[in-house]
């Protein structure tokens, strides 16, 4: 009774969760492609007859609002998920292969720093960014997204190494090559699921990241395509067909880059999470 019970319950319960998720992202497409008013008389109607007037007016505001936020936003991701790749994959090679007890305490140390929320810290970070001149800054928002985000992936770069071999590295040593030529000519091509993981993970975190830019780079020296949005929306009156293009047109990049890497982003993860 139980059984067949849970085979009609279950696709119930699937569809339900999935109309959950698709919600917003059908409200979304539906309003991309209408003109303002029409949004706010029917929000959930299908766009007939469709229309790019949004699309083409967030792309010609005088303000350049969406173009200054896209350079930012990809400038700000690009190297700050290269930064962190480099340094966790280096960082959590060493940790893997290294023996003292110490060097789990400071893996232990690092994983603790996934565990707190980024605004509990954001008072501290932002004067330590005043005090050294990075606050308003990109350097600074990008040294802040590497600090925050570089235990993830020690933790992933750390239980992926423990699935190479360590033979490989010591044949590579015995042949005269130094610790640093064996991480990157042995060591670094072989981890590449991992790395896919790393950079589609924190590049959707940090391309989606709203409060810290917002602080950081201040609504007034710089923003980002979620601050973009945000100040799309004005105090007194809002034109929501200029705000569901900017979603629409902000998700397309990082869309295209996670695509580019998901064939990697399963096989890192299970890589990672099941030898750790």
């Amino acid at each position: 009774m139980n059984s067949q019970r849970s085979l009609w319950l279950r696709p119930i319960v699937a569809l339900f969760v999935t109309a959950v998720f698709f919600l917003p992202l059908y409200v979304v497409l539906v309003n991309v492609f209408k003109h303002g008013p029409d949004i706010t008389a029917h929000p959930v109607s299908l766009p007939i007859p469709p229309t790019l007037s949004s699309i083409h007016q967030v792309l010609s505001r005088p303000d350049h609002l969406f173009w200054y936020g896209l350079i930012n936003s990809v400038e700000v991701t690009a190297i700050s998920v290269t930064a962190l790749t480099i340094v966790s994959a280096m960082l959590g090679h060493y940790l893997a292969r290294a023996k003292g007890a110490w060097a789990k305490g400071v893996l232990a140390t690092l994983l603790c720093g996934l565990m707190i929320p980024p605004a509990v810290i954001l008072e501290p970070v932002t004067e330590v960014l005043r005090w050294f001149g990075l606050m308003t800054t990109i350097p600074g928002l990008v040294l802040v997204n590497v600090g925050y985000y570089v235990p993830f992936g020690v933790f992933v770069f750390t239980g992926f190494v423990k699935t190479i071999p360590i033979e490989l590295e010591e044949a590579a040593a015995l042949d005269g090559a130094g610790p640093f030529r064996v991480f990157w000519k042995i060591v670094f091509p072989l981890l590449r699921p991992a790395s896919a993981s790393v950079l589609i993970f924190l590049g959707v975190w940090i391309w989606n990241d709203f409060l810290n830019p917002l602080i950081i780079m201040g609504p007034a020296n710089g923003t980002t395509v979620t601050v973009g949005i945000y100040r799309a929306i004005g105090e007194h009156q809002s034109d929501f067909g200029a705000v569901f293009a900017l979603m629409f047109l902000a998700t397309i990049p990082i869309l295209v880059f996670y695509l580019a890497f998901q064939r990697h982003f399963v096989k890192g993860l299970t890589g990672g999470a099941t030898k750790g």
